[in-house]
């Protein structure tokens, strides 16, 4: 039985093409994360194949030659820039000889890494356990723990169950931990929104430029680098926008091409911030070769949390790496803003991405007097969830007379599933529309 070494830093990588050329961008970014993970790259094996091979994934002739490299190279690991099935990491193992790490368990790694907070750290382990626990196989020969007694010999609980269970019962013990961060962070969020402040998320690619962005914003000392997952837990500050309005900033993890499922699930508390959000700023790398595909992984990822429908303005970050490029604002057809082009280092075009949030409220957010009959208390409860209510009064008849500032989106939503609602609207003038002094 093959002895899978503890550690070790020397690595070789490994990248297939499934019926498309290899992207230089892709190959960096695979070197980026195992660079981030602490592997000193010592090797590259690439090549084509239609499908994977079930047994190996590259094939026979493809991991003897993997082998014959790690064996010259002398490497510690491999790693695989796809997601390979327990048989297939299992296989490769015995084969090679040395430890194999697919993309889902590099990336696992560097946030085990980068995790700072009690909740970070929790949610982290959630996601390996949960990767691990449909990896589980033999790896010791003395399966037998316990013998019955009379009518009862033979073997009883495996390693294997002993591990399963162990783990089963340390899943559910970080979920109800989790859970409970969850509501807290919950009242949080209906503090704020009992103190008016509209939400707006930092969202994006990972390296995209967001820290430094919110730490120009917000005047700020997020830890920034430049490498992969720098910054994984969220952070919450106050924005002044103008007339002495404000908005709370959030700057939250970044997203990559192929987010191990594992993430998305474990860190669905986290990532409510943004899926709360009343907008949503998407960071771009402007100078990435990868632009486009990175907008779309993002998009992907915002979808599957249920973000995909939150107003967004696109942020071209790293205009100081664009020949050309100058600082600007594009609006649609409708004259609402719709990308910005900025430099987060040298501080071009910053300004006008405040400017464009609080426009953006204007817009995009309708200030509206509802008014409530005493039977009407869901749809009260709904207003005080989704929107802003500036006002609160009771009426002679037990009902309410609301004041609120509602997103666009979410209120032709509501107009959509009760067609009804349209006659307790009525519209109301906009006065300060990103509701919440700055102080």
């Amino acid at each position: 039985m093959f002895e899978r070494p503890s550690a070790g830093e020397r690595a070789v990588l490994v990248h297939l093409d499934f019926g498309a050329d290899t992207d230089a961008a892709e190959l960096d970014e695979f070197r980026q994360l195992a660079k981030a993970a602490g592997a000193r790259v010592v090797g590259l094996v690439g090549g084509s194949r239609t499908v994977p091979d079930a047994r190996l994934f590259v094939g026979s002739g493809k991991a003897e030659e993997l082998k014959g490299l790690s064996a010259a190279e002398h490497a510690d690991l491999v790693i695989f820039d796809h997601p390979l099935s327990a048989a297939q990491q299992r296989n490769l193992e015995r084969h090679l000889q040395c430890r194999v790490l697919d993309r889902t368990g590099l990336i696992l790694d560097i946030f085990a890494q980068r995790a700072r907070s009690f909740e970070g750290k929790l949610q982290v382990e959630l996601a390996q356990l949960r990767h691990l626990s449909t990896r589980l196989v033999r790896g010791w020969t003395h399966l037998e723990r316990q013998k019955g007694g009379i009518g009862l010999r033979g073997p009883g609980e495996t390693q294997l169950e002993v591990d399963r269970r162990l783990m089963g019962k340390r899943i559910a013990v970080i979920s109800r931990r989790l859970e409970r961060i969850a509501a807290q962070r919950s009242q949080g969020r209906q503090a704020r929104s009992r103190a008016e402040l509209p939400a707006v998320s930092l969202v994006g690619y990972t390296n995209a430029g967001k820290s430094t962005l919110f730490n120009r914003l917000t005047q700020s000392a997020v830890y920034q680098a430049d490498k992969l997952f720098a910054t994984l837990d969220p952070t919450l500050r106050r924005l002044p926008l103008s007339g002495g309005d404000s908005v709370i900033l959030a700057d939250t993890v970044g997203f990559i091409n192929h987010l191990p499922h594992e993430l998305v699930a474990a860190f669905r508390s986290t990532l409510e911030e943004t899926r709360t959000a009343d907008l949503l700023l998407h960071v771009v790398d402007a100078a990435s070769p990868r632009r486009s595909a990175s907008i779309c992984d993002v998009q992907e990822v915002l979808s599957e949390i249920g973000a995909g429908e939150i107003p967004q303005i696109q942020v071209f970050n790293k205009i100081d790496l664009v020949p050309g490029a100058r600082p600007q604002l594009e609006r649609d057809a409708q004259g609402r803003v719709q990308r910005v082009w900025l430099s987060a280092a040298t501080k071009e075009g910053v300004d006008s991405l405040v400017t464009a949030v609080a426009e953006s409220f204007q817009t995009d957010h309708l200030c509206q007097c509802v008014s409530l009959g005493p039977l009407d208390g869901r749809l009260r409860a709904w207003f005080f969830a989704n929107a802003r209510v500036v006002s609160d009064r009771p009426t002679r008849e037990g009902g309410w007379e609301l004041e609120v500032l509602v997103p666009r989106h979410k209120l032709e939503r509501l107009l959509s599933q009760d067609v009804s609602v349209q006659t307790r609207l009525h519209a109301r003038e906009p006065g300060r529309v990103a509701a919440g002094a700055g102080g």
